[in-house]
């Protein structure tokens, strides 16, 4: 074989090698049953109303050729993992940190992590200030508009959970100093002649950059675990998490109801935060988690 065409073939090799082993077939509307991560039970579910703090991560070298949905997996998109939200559904994501936010169509089931709440492509994470070996405090807030037109559009039909449990528009502003915006685009609007009484269409399947500045919130870092009817039970929980000297039983309303889950922290730096979380899953914590207030 002559050297050119060695080196042909040889190239052909290696651009093979980095092509996703499966067609991507394409999104689809996907919910999912309850599945075993690390050791934490998930259950995703609907939510179009979900606005939760925790920590972020960013995809890695596992990252998979293809998405829960079926889309293929490209680390330059506005995209990202959810461990129970519907999928595909758009959200917004805060750098508590740093005060920068995006637009991300969530696509992907992860992360694994159960001290992580979301995470994020390698180029999302550079434009929200997320070091790609570390976390990030972050605030993520389902867009109802455009997260229900997209689940209209791929054919969801009725609402229905899969385990127990006005239009939008997206306007870039300037970004923070280095960071480059891909410019404006609106994700879904409203027909102003017709009083705005029509229904947005999906979002584009490519999210545009729409990078916008708040003034940052960084809190203090706990771990959370239980959503119990009872004080009485919270109480117990309580009483199981002593050794970590700082756990207490705290209250709140959840769907429609009030609910009761044992709190620890604050905490320093994430790795300490970690560390409970590790103690508290060990001890026999429920549905714990990291969080941020």
């Amino acid at each position: 074989m002559k050297a050119g065409a060695a080196l042909a073939l040889l190239l052909g090799m290696i651009g093979c090698a980095h092509q996703p082993s499966v067609e991507a077939p394409g999104p689809s509307y996907v919910i999912g049953q309850g599945y075993e991560a690390r050791g934490v039970w998930h259950y995703p579910r609907e939510d179009f109303g979900y606005d939760r703090t925790g920590l972020a991560s960013v995809y890695g070298d596992d990252a998979p050729d293809l998405t829960t949905d079926g889309e293929a997996y490209d680390p330059n998109a506005m995209a990202g993992a959810s461990q129970i939200l519907q999928l595909p559904v758009i959200v917004q994501v805060t750098n508590l940190q740093t005060g920068r936010q995006l637009l991300l169509r969530l696509n992907d089931r992860g992360p694994e992590d159960p001290g992580r709440i979301i995470a994020v492509t390698p180029k999302a994470a550079r434009l929200l200030g997320i070091p790609e070996d570390g976390a990030a405090e972050v605030r993520v807030t389902v867009q109802q508009g455009p997260s229900e037109a997209l689940a209209d559009h791929l054919g969801a039909g009725i609402k229905i959970a899969a385990a127990p449990v006005e239009s939008f528009q997206a306007a870039s502003l300037a970004p923070p100093p280095g960071v480059a915006s891909g410019g404006g685009l609106s994700i879904g609007e409203t027909d102003q002649s017709s009083g705005g009484l029509l229904a947005p269409p999906p979002p584009p399947l490519s999210l545009p950059v729409t990078l916008t500045q708040v003034p940052p919130e960084p809190g203090g870092i706990y771990v959370q675990n239980g959503s119990f009817g009872r004080r009485y039970d919270a109480s117990r929980m309580a009483a199981r998490l002593a050794g970590l000297g700082n756990a207490q039983v705290i209250v709140f309303t959840g769907e429609g109801r009030t609910l009761y889950a044992v709190q620890s922290g604050p905490y320093p730096a994430v790795a300490q935060a970690d560390q409970a979380l590790a103690a508290t899953l060990q001890a026999g914590g429920v549905d714990a988690t990291i969080t941020v207030r």
